[in-house]
Parts: C-alpha cells; sequence; structure tokens
C-alpha cells in the first residue's frame, strides 16, 4: 500500500524544519538549502508538483541580529522574523534558480484560513501558481501574527496547506528519522516505525515535546498535522531531511522514515475546514440522547439537548459540543448566538415557537455543519 500511494502521488507538500535550513550560531545553512532545492526541483522535473513549506525565519533573523538565545517575547520574534524572513527566501530563491526552476513566496496566519473567503482565495493562489510551474515557499506571518491568529507551528501550517491544496501526500523532514517505538536518544534499542495504519491514542503517547528552543512544534506536532491531514484523506510521510535524497529514494519504493496511512473515508474539505482549521467560540453541554443522536445517528442538534453553554459567540460561530462531562466530540457552525441558546436551551421546538413567536432555525447545529472529531 505505501509503495502504491508514494509513487502515484502527484502534489506534495514538504515542511521543512527550522533546524534543517538555519541555526541560531550560524545562520541559514546555505549548503543544506541548496542540496533540498536541488532534489525538490528534480522531483519537479518528474512531472511531480512540490509546495514547500519552510520554517527558519526567524532563527535566521536571530542569527544576523547576534541575538544568543532564542526569544520568549512575541515581539523580539517578529522583528527577528522580518529579518531573516528575506534572507530565507533570497537563499531560497539563489538555490531553486540554479536549476532554473522559479519559486513565489506565501506568507499566511490562520486569520487568513479561518475566512472560508479568504481560505479559497488562498487556495486559487496557490493552485495557479502550481498550475503555472512556481513552487510556493509558505511560512507563518510571523511579523505580523499574534497568539489569536497564530498557527502555533509549521507542522500544524502544513497540514492546512495539504488540506487548501488538495495534495496527495504530505512531508515533514525533519531532524529525526521518523517515528520510533521509544525515544531513540535515551534507549538507543528504540525501534523505527515504517507504518502506522492508525494514528491512536497510544501512538500519540509516543511523542515527546520539543528538545530545542527552535523548533515550536516536536514530535507530538508532527503526528497531529499527520492525523488531520488523513482525515482529509492525504498520507504523510516522516523523514530525516539531513540524510540526502532520502525523499527521492522513498519515492521510488526504497525503506525509510514513517508512513502514516489516510483515512479510507475521508471528511469533504469543507467539513475539514469546520474541525480542524476553525477555531471554537465556545462549548454546548449535551444530554446523553443528544451525544447519541449526533454520534451514531447523524442527526443535527435540537436545542432540547443542551445542558449548558459556556463562551461567548454569535451566529454562524464556529462552537464545540462536548458530552455533560466535559469530554469534547465534535465542532459545528452555531445557527444561534450564546445569548439567545440561553434562552432556549433544554426545550423543545413547539415550547420555543411559543417563547419566541417564531424559529427560524429548528437545529443549533445542522448536521451538514456538524463534524465529529
Amino acid at each position: 500500500m505505501r509503495e502504491q500511494v508514494l509513487a502515484a502521488c502527484k502534489r506534495i507538500v514538504v515542511k521543512i524544519g527550522s533546524s534543517l535550513v538555519a541555526s541560531s550560531k550560524g545562520g541559514l545553512r546555505i549548503d543544506r538549502i541548496h542540496r533540498l532545492a536541488q532534489e525538490l526541483g528534480a522531483l519537479q522535473a518528474q512531472n511531480r508538483q512540490i509546495v514547500v513549506v519552510s520554517s527558519g525565519a526567524i532563527v535566521a533573523g536571530l542569527s544576523h541580529l547576534a541575538i544568543a538565545s532564542y526569544p520568549t517575547e512575541l515581539p523580539l520574534q517578529q522583528a527577528a522574523a522580518a529579518v531573516g524572513q528575506s534572507r530565507l527566501m533570497r537563499a531560497y530563491e539563489m538555490a531553486f534558480e540554479e536549476n532554473k526552476h522559479k519559486i513565489a513566496q506565501v506568507l499566511l496566519t490562520h486569520q487568513d484560513l479561518a475566512d472560508r473567503r479568504r481560505f479559497l482565495n488562498a487556495r486559487h493562489t496557490l493552485i495557479t501558481l502550481i498550475q503555472l510551474g512556481v513552487i510556493p515557499i509558505i511560512n507563518e506571518n510571523d511579523t505580523v501574527a499574534i497568539d489569536e491568529i497564530r498557527f502555533g507551528d509549521n507542522d500544524t501550517l502544513a497540514g492546512q496547506v495539504a488540506h487548501l491544496v488538495d495534495a496527495n501526500l504530505l512531508v515533514i523532514l525533519s531532524d529525526v528519522d521518523g517515528l520510533y517505538s521509544q525515544d531513540p536518544h535515551l534507549n538507543p534499542s528504540a525501534k523505527l516505525i515504517p507504518l502506522v495504519s492508525t494514528i491512536t491514542k497510544d501512538i500519540e503517547d509516543l511523542a515527546g515535546s520539543s528538545r530545542t528552543q527552535v523548533s515550536r512544534g516536536g514530535m507530538i506536532t508532527k503526528i497531529r498535522a499527520a492525523k488531520h491531514a488523513g482525515r482529509f484523506g492525504v498520507p504523510t510521510l516522516l523523514l530525516n531531511g539531513e540524510t540526502p535524497n532520502a525523499l527521492g529514494e522513498v519515492l521510488e519504493g526504497k525503506p525509510g522514515g514513517t508512513f502514516f496511512a489516510s483515512d479510507q473515508s475521508p471528511l469533504t474539505s469543507r467539513k475539514q475546514w469546520i474541525a480542524y482549521t476553525l477555531r471554537p467560540k465556545g462549548e454546548l453541554l449535551l444530554d446523553e440522547g443528544a451525544v447519541a443522536a449526533l454520534t451514531l445517528r447523524g442527526k443535527s442538534l435540537l436545542p432540547s439537548g443542551i445542558l449548558d453553554i459556556k463562551g461567548t459567540f454569535l451566529t454562524g460561530d464556529p462552537i464545540t459540543c462536548a458530552t455533560q462531562e466535559g469530554v469534547p466530540f465534535a465542532q459545528g457552525l452555531t445557527n444561534y448566538s450564546a445569548e439567545m441558546l440561553q434562552r432556549i436551551k433544554g426545550k423543545k421546538t413547539s415550547e420555543i415557537r411559543e417563547l419566541l413567536g417564531s424559529l427560524e432555525y429548528e437545529e443549533v447545529i445542522h448536521r451538514d455543519n456538524l463534524v465529529l472529531t
């Protein structure tokens, strides 16, 4: 299965980690960037379409500014990103132009994808670049991004981009060979896991936190990115980007890295957007009947099943559905504001008509706008 999928994939999103292209002491790793550009350019020459998500701007900026340690202050991170992003892109452009490949810079924030119209506009732009034979180089817009509109890490961004461009494969290039049965830095007998058919809690528990300040992610963010991409039908390959031509060899059928299979029944693009791009503004606690109706029978959510409401949200906002114990299990777009739901929660349709005089929507969340998470 793995070999067939990898051989057939045409549109590939490749995420390149910070440690591969920059270091806080030495700045940009020009030789490494040139090697990666040559390898990715060779894949494009094989009629594969390449989209790059690259970290490294902040680290490159810190080196150029002679700032020794990774800052915790957001303004200093943003200043470093402003300095480093242009240097990073100049290095990529010079590297790709050696073999006559064209690139384009695309900077995104979470807010760009949370709005459906802007999401579709970004999709059209990227697809057009791909069709023109241009390799987009995407990064989070760290210069202006604040916590509320950040993806948080580029593994998450790469998973979102795989959805955005309808990719056939997400590749995460890091400084590790793949997912191991245990932390190989602590246990030399740890074994590489070549195939993950389903990302379970046990698989997520294998991930440790990031070992460096340079990375905002770690293995757990890579697994979650693979999980989200898999729900959209996109498999993920985790590889060591320090190994020359690792990606090219694996695509040719050779062993290497960890392959995360995708779901057999993937979500539609819109439901993927609802589930994994939007951030919930509130939460509804539901009774057992409502939970069963949503999870077992594929029904819409009615006001009668709502026990409590948390947060402040408006009509059309994304909200989480949780059990009465507070365990989240679904996300959707609400037809009612939090203020209105406080008035009609727990009531039947006939009671709501009598209370309000009219009823614009019978459902709080229609099943077409609801995703089990």
